[in-house]
């Protein structure tokens, strides 16, 4: 449940409050707004059976929260997210811009990347260090060599820079070279590994699962929240359905679905949920003119070559295209770009 103080509630009725809901055991999460302060409770709230809330000092009323997740929730936060990756933030009135390549293959490869795209106006930098694929024969990645990589791109340009992280030895390696963790689709619900990419505190972005609702999506962000890191981004990267035309059918209305439920910035991925490059740009639009806080697309210097999803990724001219096209859509949709 979340208790609602009044407007401009006196900072001892507030502590008050916090200190009966912690002294049962439970947790208390403060949002300030800009005029009314929610205390959300965490925890079994019928520990509090016995305290008649509604009539402390400066409580205007309760409201019980039914869905699963907490501190994701919109009715604990009704203010949105902002997070900083670098110097860059995500949500708001901006469009933030990902890309780079699936997979880092070479430091020629991630430098040349990164200068093109900032050109073109991306704002970080993604790239896979740590490849996890269906085949087991398929590219794993060059790891902590290409973590290197991407620092020397971010040191070059000022980018910030993402990579997936697969395991608790992938975190640790990864803090020390970039600004945001990627949690990948596969390890949506890899319980331990969303717990220790919250201890990282570093911004994380989290992808949709395969299969997974947005309920379940949400409870996979609390996981990470819950270790005291609120900077969590969305991703709806495709879910798998029936259809075989795209690799995966992208739920655009995940996006007004989000923005609804939860105060965390969301971003789509129209590379992974179609597979094909042509298919990126019209997807793209739709992301934008849905309410999307970014995108994040793949490039690659010559997507033939490519190890890993050659055929989604953009080449650097077909980038700079999407971009100029996208600056003045985003703009009536009231985002910055």
């Amino acid at each position: 449940m979340i208790i609602v103080m009044k407007p401009h509630a006196k900072p001892e009725s507030i502590q008050k409050i916090k200190s009966v809901i912690e002294a049962k055991g439970l947790g208390a999460h403060i949002s300030d707004g800009r005029e009314v302060t929610i205390i959300g409770v965490i925890g079994d709230k019928t520990r509090l059976q016995d305290q008649n809330l509604e009539i402390f000092e400066d409580v205007d009323k309760i409201v019980p929260v039914t869905e699963s997740y907490k501190l994701a929730n919109k009715k604990f936060h009704p203010e949105p997210s902002i997070i900083k990756v670098g110097n860059t933030y995500i949500g708001g009135d901006s469009l933030v811009i990902m890309s780079g390549p699936c997979a880092v293959e070479s430091r020629e490869q991630v430098l040349a990347t990164a200068h093109a795209i900032k050109k073109s106006g991306a704002q970080i930098l993604r790239g896979g260090a740590y490849k996890p694929r269906t085949s087991p024969y398929a590219f794993q990645g060059l790891e902590e060599e290409g973590l290197r990589y991407m620092k020397e791109a971010r040191d070059e340009t000022g980018l910030a820079v993402i990579c997936e992280v697969t395991s608790l030895a992938a975190i640790e390696a990864a803090v020390k070279y970039v600004d945001m963790l990627q949690i990948g689709a596969r390890n949506m619900q890899n319980f331990y590994l969303l717990k220790e990419a919250g201890k990282s505190g570093l911004p994380v972005l989290l992808k949709r699962g395969l299969s997974a609702t947005i309920d379940e999506w949400l409870n996979a962000s609390e996981y990470i929240i819950a270790e005291g890191n609120p900077n969590v981004v969305l991703c709806e990267r495709g879910i798998r359905t029936f259809e075989t035309a795209t690799r995966n059918t992208l739920d655009i209305s995940a996006v007004p679905v989000i923005k609804e439920r939860s105060h965390l910035p969301i971003i789509v991925d129209p590379s992974h949920a179609t597979g094909v490059r042509q298919y990126v740009k019209p997807l793209s639009m739709s992301a934008v003119a849905a309410g999307a806080d970014g995108l994040m697309i793949e490039t690659h210097p010559n997507p033939a070559t490519a190890l890993s999803d050659g055929p989604q990724s953009l080449t650097f001219e077909q980038f700079d295209e999407l971009c100029n096209e996208l600056r003045p859509l985003a703009a009536l949709f009231g985002k910055k770009f």
